[in-house]
């Protein structure tokens, strides 16, 4: 689709939507929503931003649902013309057209979905089909879903369809068919006035299974791939305990060599809380257990049938969180976390007049330990590895110790202090082969002063230290916020690498170290529900993260726009 015929059907999709708007005033409600990211683009080949083929990117999506009774209808028009630089983490995106409709009803305890859908089961480990706008992760099926409550307490689920794969002035699906049902039971509900305790027990099950024909000349591939999974979480008025066993049958794929072994994964985790104080503690081990509709999936954000959750801090601060995240590796890792946060009472010695909050976490990613099978020409070499399962083997991917202190010292102020120390295998993690893992600090200090009801300043200031990959970072940020309207923002980060004149680059050679400072300021205005939004200056390279899924932004340096509005 050409940029001129998009311009020429935007009207009347507008039009079509304002009909349907005043239709629906009579007959039911009518919302949706609307935003767009815009940037244009300036060539700076200091920090390694080049120019795209057009200066200009833009990213566009209009949602509108209509609802009347048990009926439910809607849809989603998308524009990628051209998407921006980076976007999406997966397959390419272009043009304009129709990314996302469906139809729903219910009769009785029966739901139905037509179309397209999001979906998942327990916690994700064999079917989770999810959405994630700003890294363009996507796998959305499109098919139908059933829902069905038999009993109470009693809930099924089952789903058939493709999934998203990408977006060419519409979306486009996979190859592979997705089939899978679950069945979850709450025993509190389901024994109602059998059930005395407080506390309750939830039950589940899942199975899932996809067919993708087998057009491989060498190798005889499995079309039908199975998986199961079976779980459990325990409820109280502190406790929360959850466990989760994923199973999958070999599914030789472009991810794990093409070996002919089964995967599996355990989760679990368990939370305790009480005024005051909260503890959780987790742990997972995977093995094998990259599951795509497509075994030939050109990357590894396309087409995934699951979701393995990471076993990490989700940090906020931007060193931390896009220099350095960390994302669960499918193929092979035993994760552990745990965390604690306490508050001392105001009137204490340490909570002083306002109380104080700590919270101290500490997460560690391991390879599997496993045994290779077989030589370079041995058939004993398609069977891949074995395994011990919840054995950490010898190399560290990842270890995260982070400590976190906040108090409110007066009305007016109140600090956060962060402390981060940071192992992080850029090797395995980022594929940045044959560097050595990174050893980092950091330090956090993070402000809020407010001047009146309707207007304060936040500021942070971050250092990060290192001799490893690019050297020491640091990082300032003024926010002033205008209630109920406007804000304003700057930042700066400078990648000063080091204070001696040379820097020995990844642990081998000494070079002159490049200095270089990314400014950025910021501009916004919130008026009901509408936002804009604009950005000017450099933005560095680096790893956009939401939810342990992580995408590559290149460098860039220009002009943004973003505008959001509902309604």
């Amino acid at each position: 689709m050409s940029r001129s015929f998009a311009i020429r059907i935007l009207p009347v999709f507008c039009s079509a939507l304002i009909g349907t708007a005043i239709q629906a005033q009579n007959e039911g409600q009518l919302h949706g929503n609307f935003s767009t990211d815009v940037q244009l683009y300036n060539q700076d080949s200091a920090i390694g931003a080049v120019l795209p083929p057009e200066r200009l990117g833009a990213n566009a999506w209009a949602n509108l649902i209509y609802t009347q009774g048990n009926f439910e209808a809607g849809g989603r028009m998308e524009s990628y013309e051209p998407s921006l630089a980076g976007y999406p983490a997966g397959q390419a995106y272009s043009g304009t057209g129709v990314g996302y409709r469906y139809i729903k009803f219910k009769v009785s305890d029966l739901e139905v979905t037509a179309g397209n859908f999001y979906e998942q089961f327990g916690q994700g480990l064999i079917f989770r089909s999810y959405e994630e706008r700003y890294l363009g992760v996507d796998n959305v099926m499109d098919g139908f879903r059933l829902k069905y409550k038999p009993y109470r307490g009693v809930y099924l689920k089952t789903v058939l369809g493709r999934q998203r794969f990408g977006f060419n002035n519409g979306a486009v699906k996979g190859v592979g068919l997705v089939r899978g049902v679950d069945a979850e039971v709450s025993l509190a509900e389901l024994l109602d006035s059998a059930w005395t305790s407080a506390n309750n027990l939830i039950i589940g099950g899942s199975f899932v299974s996809k067919f993708q024909e087998d057009r491989n000349p060498f190798l005889v591939l499995p079309q039908n791939v199975a998986a199961g999974a079976v779980r459990a979480n325990f409820t109280s008025a502190r406790w929360n305990i959850y466990g989760e066993y994923a199973y999958k049958v070999n599914d030789p794929n472009g991810r794990n060599e093409s070996v002919y072994k089964n995967g599996q994964a355990l989760h679990v985790n368990a939370t305790y809380s009480v005024k005051g104080l909260g503890a959780s503690l987790g742990a997972h081990s995977i093995d094998n257990m990259f599951y795509q509709s497509d075994r030939s999936a050109p990357t590894p954000f396309d087409l995934n049938i699951n979701f393995l959750p990471p076993l990490t801090k989700q940090h906020t601060y931007n060193l931390p969180a896009t220099l350095y995240p960390y994302a669960t590796q499918p193929n092979g890792e035993v994760s552990a976390q745990g965390e604690v946060f306490y508050r001392w009472k105001k009137g204490s010695k340490l909570g002083g007049k306002r109380g104080t909050k700590i919270a101290v976490n500490f997460s560690t990613a391991y390879a599997l330990d496993t045994v290779h099978l077989g030589l370079a020409d041995d058939t004993t070499r398609r069977l891949g590895y074995s395994s011990k399962f919840f054995t950490p083997g010898k190399r560290q991917y990842f270890q995260d110790f982070n400590i976190e202190l906040r108090k409110k010292v007066s009305d007016n102020w109140q600090f956060a202090l962060t402390y981060l120390n940071l192992l992080y295998d850029i090797d395995i993690i980022q594929g940045k082969s044959g560097k050595p893992p990174v050893h980092a600090d950091m330090f956090i200090v993070e402000g809020l002063h407010n001047f009146t009801d309707r207007n304060s300043v936040r500021f942070e200031v971050q250092h990060l230290s290192t001799k490893d990959d690019h050297g020491n970072w640091a990082t300032a940020l003024a926010e002033f916020t205008f209630s109920p309207h406007w804000f304003v923002a700057a930042m700066d980060q400078y990648n000063y690498v080091t204070f001696d004149d040379t820097f020995l680059q990844d642990g081998k050679l000494e070079v002159s170290p490049k200095r270089f400072h990314y400014p950025i300021g910021s501009v916004g205005y919130i008026r009901s529900g509408t936002r804009f939004q604009m950005n000017y200056g450099r933005q560095r390279a680096g790893i956009f993260c939401v939810g342990g899924v992580c995408r590559t932004v290149p460098a860039s340096n220009g002009l943004s726009l973003s505008v959001t509005t509902t309604f």
